[in-house]
């Protein structure tokens, strides 16, 4: 984490940087604020630890921070700077976004129940915007809807917001202010308030993550979404990131495991755990009473919501943790594509490599086969299967992370374990009948194809002309 002056933008917003008014607010009121914390990396970070104020167990945001905080006459002040960022989506592909201190999503505000809080927002982006605090009980004034509650905040502007947390609970931050662009260019952030004490309705855990859901329509070759799209999206994002560049959720066994997930997208997302079943314990309303929960493998997130779900890690292993919209777990991909399964390409191909020398048969036996090709791709954007395992292609993309559970792990350690090491005879394999009843197959080093026997695909027959 850097910490930057307020008046240095990155080389990326120079341009809008130069068309906001420096003098709109005086330098002397400048030096009164708490300076703004700015994050570039899109590396997970470690979790702010409290410094002052009362304590509480910090959440680890998924490839994001949480913005430290000046206290002052026992107040907590925060500092949010709305302006253009980069944001790396994925190795090597990086989207011009409108964000908060140097990314987007915004970096995460932790506080506890009762504490007073106060937000200084500057606008360095080419329109006024708003700040919205989605769930949070306050004054009507301080509620950030640009028009009935408050003058938008212009170019070169700072507005101050300031109230009580009164409640615990998982919530959001955006604009209500043009939001058609604004939260199609990624500004959005989240926000975490810890109980002050002992819940009867929050328990304690060991690991608490947090993402926000978002979509964008890239096309191949360009960098700044298109703002106007409404259904026809390509990108699907945690924290506006997608696989295989998302960090994975890491626990030890028999660890409290919470998620706290918040969508801001244009459609709903129906997010599953694989090999544990979880409990929705909390919304944007609030902890839910523990006689209306029931197990859940999988829980749809709305737009515009919030869901904390809770389990016990008591599973070791690489577990899948994805939305089960089958598009929403691919990468950059056109969607006027023909289904060409069962169609011989055969005599086309040679006419058509006259023409087109790349050209490659795609999709008569399924896409799959899409997972290991390395095709060329337009500068900048994502390849539609992407991901390798410890087993070959993973055949994934957007949406898609894995909760990795281990036996053997710090208790404050959030890094990748590398892949999981399955006891023997823990794999399933090809049958090749009682009398040659197969080991476990071979893994192979990530980044390397797999054993060529290690799978098999059907022949074509007269039964299987596909």
């Amino acid at each position: 984490m850097k910490r930057r002056n307020f008046f240095t933008g990155a080389a990326t917003a120079a341009a809008v940087v130069s068309t906001v008014s420096a003098a709109s607010v005086s330098r002397v009121a400048m030096a009164a604020l708490p300076e703004p914390a700015s994050q570039s990396s899109a590396d997970t970070a470690a979790p702010l630890a409290p410094p002052n104020g009362r304590p509480y167990r910090p959440v680890v945001t998924l490839n994001g921070w949480t913005t430290p905080w000046r206290m002052r006459s026992g107040v907590k002040e925060f500092h949010l700077v709305a302006e253009p960022v980069v944001r790396e989506v994925a190795e090597g592909f990086f989207v011009n976004m409108w964000g908060y201190n140097g990314q987007s999503p915004g970096p995460t505000i932790e506080v506890v129940e009762g504490d007073r809080v106060r937000i200084f927002v500057t606008n360095r982006l080419p329109e006024h915007t708003s700040v919205h605090w989605h769930g949070q009980r306050l004054p009507n004034g301080m509620d950030g809807v640009s028009g009935l509650t408050q003058p938008p905040i212009g170019p070169g502007k700072t507005f101050v917001y300031e109230f009580t947390a009164r409640r615990p609970g998982t919530f959001m931050y955006h604009p209500h202010g043009d939001e058609m662009v604004q939260l199609a260019m990624g500004m959005m952030g989240l926000w975490i308030t810890h109980p002050k004490g002992v819940h009867p309705l929050i328990a304690p855990v060991e690991r608490d993550y947090a993402f926000l859901m978002s979509a964008y329509d890239v096309e191949p070759g360009a960098m700044t979404p298109r703002v106007a799209e409404m259904t026809d999206f390509n990108i699907w994002t945690l924290n506006s990131r997608v696989f295989p560049a998302i960090s994975p959720v890491v626990a030890r066994r028999g660890d409290r495991v919470r998620l706290r997930m918040g969508n801001l997208s244009m459609t709903n997302h129906p997010i599953h755990v694989h090999g544990h079943e979880f409990e929705v314990t909390g919304t944007d309303g609030g902890p839910i009473p523990k006689s209306s929960r029931w197990p859940e493998v999988t829980t749809d997130v709305a737009v515009g919501q919030m869901r904390q779900i809770e389990f016990l890690a008591d599973e070791p292993g690489d577990w899948a943790l994805h939305c089960h919209k089958s598009h929403h777990t691919m990468g950059a991909m056109g969607h006027g594509v023909p289904t060409m399964i069962g169609v011989d390409h055969s005599g086309l191909v040679g006419k058509i490599q006259k023409i087109v020398p790349d050209y490659m048969v795609m999709g008569e036996r399924g896409m799959g086969d899409m997972g290991s090709m390395e095709m060329p791709l337009p500068d900048n954007t994502h390849p539609m299967m992407t991901g390798r395992g410890p087993f070959g292609p993973l055949e994934m993309g957007g949406m898609f992370t894995t909760l990795k559970v281990r036996e053997q792990l710090g208790a404050n350690a959030h890094g990748d374990p590398g892949w999981f090491k399955h006891p023997k005879g823990s794999v399933a394999y090809e049958w090749q009948g009682p009398e040659n009843a197969a080991p476990a197959p071979r893994q192979t080093a990530p980044g390397h194809a797999p054993e060529a026997d290690s799978v098999r695909k059907p022949g074509r027959t007269s039964h299987n002309p596909h």
